[in-house]
């Protein structure tokens, strides 16, 4: 434990590590990329950088990613999942969801994980955001969720993995809490047809 400790404190101060964090910053901001945005984050947060920088770089990530959003609605288009920077865009957008359902904003939250499964072409993804807005819509809070529904296992969680950034796991098969959660999925997909 001490060794990466060191490790950490040498990268602070390993001058062409600073040089690729800077290049990175400033790739991110010239191409508006909300990919290379939280490469520069995770990088960021191994090295225990401020809190304001943290904060500066997923304020970014989270205006970037509302307003690709806005422009896949008005395009009427669907996110392309093999396209790294639209992955990155609706990851970024789930990771907003899940923080309001958190703080409880349920609304919001079910607007956005309708809005994701609308979106998204990847089949197991674009259910598991049903599962998500229904679980609401029948009244689990965050806690209840992640608790009875989500099957939450850190140690199961392959970093390379792209979908391991979203919950796709469940305590039952996705396909079967869509049919427990037959009403609600029914009231989703009407909300969604009136769009």
């Amino acid at each position: 434990m001490q060794s990466e400790e060191l490790d950490i404190e040498a990268l602070k101060r390993d001058p062409e590590f600073l040089k690729n964090l800077k290049l990175l910053e400033e790739e991110m901001r010239e191409k508006e990329s909300i990919a290379r945005g939280y490469q520069l984050l995770d990088a960021k947060l191994v090295i225990g950088a401020a809190q304001d920088d943290i904060n500066e770089i997923f304020t970014f990530i989270v205006d970037k990613a509302f307003d690709n959003l806005a422009q896949i609605l008005s395009e009427k288009r669907k996110f392309d999942m093999s396209d790294p920077e639209q992955w990155a865009t609706s990851r970024a957008i789930y990771e907003h969801a899940i923080q309001r359902y958190s703080e409880n904003d349920l609304k919001g939250a079910k607007e956005i994980f309708l809005t994701l499964h609308h979106l998204i072409t990847q089949s197991e993804l674009s259910d598991a955001m049903m599962v998500h807005a229904a679980a609401l819509m029948a009244g689990h809070d965050f806690d209840s969720f992640i608790e009875n529904i989500a099957d939450v296992n850190d140690s199961d969680i392959d970093p390379n993995d792209p979908l391991a950034f979203f919950i796709t796991s469940f305590s039952q098969p996705s396909d079967i809490l869509l049919q427990l959660f037959h009403k609600e999925v029914q009231e989703g997909r009407e909300m969604l047809a009136k769009l």
